[in-house]
């Protein structure tokens, strides 16, 4: 995610920037949740079905703003105006953030999540989560965070609790509604701007597991696919990574004009895991203050000519979107891009 947080963009070996260039091998993996529900494996086995497929298509998706007041449809309208089509997926987040203070807000992010899934769309929800070792709330760029207490009785244990538990009714709001939600918790981990971030790889490991775990068995959650973004430049990303049988999408988090490997340096790790890789996150520019004049051609063609394995997008909001930005009616209705209109007739709620 970008704008208010510093980003780190270390050197990743060179020679993994090579697996960058092989299609994804064909996935036809089980669901990380074995009770997965029939549209949610629907959903998983498209973004599957796409990755197993030699040909580059992206699922297109676009940021709506944080779960409140600044959370519109508008942000995905823009591009309708300019392109004529709306973005595949649209995406939201349980917190809105004012102040470094935090306060989650399933309700504003459902509302919208509904009206879009009901449309035809896809839905991916993130969660800038407040930390739960603070007792004034707030604190998303806390550092000083032991990130086993999480686990551990006592009070952050039970701050930490308190959240999932809001977070678990939002989702299953969306669950008996229908909503299938590409779920991505505690992103970015492998940088350190994040109270959860550049931590003991194994207690972070614990804490996703636990929250699967408890999600997925102690409040039946069967709606989810559980998606791993890390940022694309710190290194190394695949010792955050759960596992198979706790991740079913993939993706980096990048802020850069090059769409190329030295630019983007995690990709290949990404890659590597096996799961429907893509971006989850993506602007122009870098991570604050871009001056929306960046032409989106330029992010398709370096994609097909350096990441060809890559099947899903999201872009962030504000000067990032692409609508604020150039030459996006070329970039969304370039074939390779798959809008809302393309997506397969009955996959979502329409």
């Amino acid at each position: 995610m970008p704008s208010r947080f510093p980003r780190v963009l270390p050197v990743l070996f060179s020679v993994l920037c090579l697996l960058s260039s092989v299609p994804a091998a064909a996935a036809s993996h089980e669901p990380a949740d074995p009770a997965l529900n029939a549209k949610g494996r629907a959903v998983l086995a498209y973004f599957q079905q796409l990755s197993a497929s030699p040909d580059l298509k992206l699922v297109s998706g676009q940021f709506a703003g944080w779960s409140g007041s600044s959370a519109k449809m508008e942000v995905l309208a823009k591009i309708d105006r300019a392109t004529g089509q709306w973005p595949a997926m649209i995406g939201l987040d349980y917190c809105g953030w004012d102040n470094d203070q935090a306060a989650i807000h399933p309700g504003p992010a459902n509302e919208l999540a509904l009206a879009y899934w009901h449309d035809g769309g896809l839905v991916t929800i993130s969660w800038h989560a407040p930390n739960p070792a603070n007792p004034k709330g707030g604190g998303l760029n806390d550092q000083d965070v032991v990130l086993a207490d999480l686990l551990q009785p006592g009070a952050t244990h039970d701050r930490w609790m308190k959240s999932l538990d809001q977070i678990a009714a939002g989702l299953q709001e969306l669950q008996a509604a229908g909503v299938v939600v590409i779920w991505r918790p505690l992103h970015e981990m492998n940088g350190g701007w994040f109270w959860w971030g550049a931590k003991d790889p194994a207690d972070y490991v614990a804490v996703w597991r636990h929250m699967f775990n408890y999600f997925t068995h102690e409040k039946n959650l069967h709606n989810l696919i559980w998606a791993f973004g890390p940022n694309h430049g710190q290194k190394p990303v695949a010792n955050y990574y759960a596992g198979d049988t706790f991740v079913d999408l993939a993706g980096v988090d990048a802020y850069t004009d090059d769409i190329d490997p030295g630019h983007v340096q995690s990709f290949p790790e990404i890659v590597a895991l096996g799961k429907p890789a893509g971006f989850t996150e993506f602007g122009p520019h870098g991570a604050s203050n871009p001056p929306g004049d960046y032409d989106f051609r330029r992010f398709l063609d370096g994609v097909a000519k350096n990441f060809p394995s890559a099947r899903h997008f999201l872009c962030w909001d504000m000067k990032w979107n692409p609508a604020e930005n150039r030459f996006a009616k070329e970039f969304y209705n370039d074939p390779r891009v798959i809008a809302r209109a393309a997506l397969p007739a009955g996959l979502t709620g329409k």
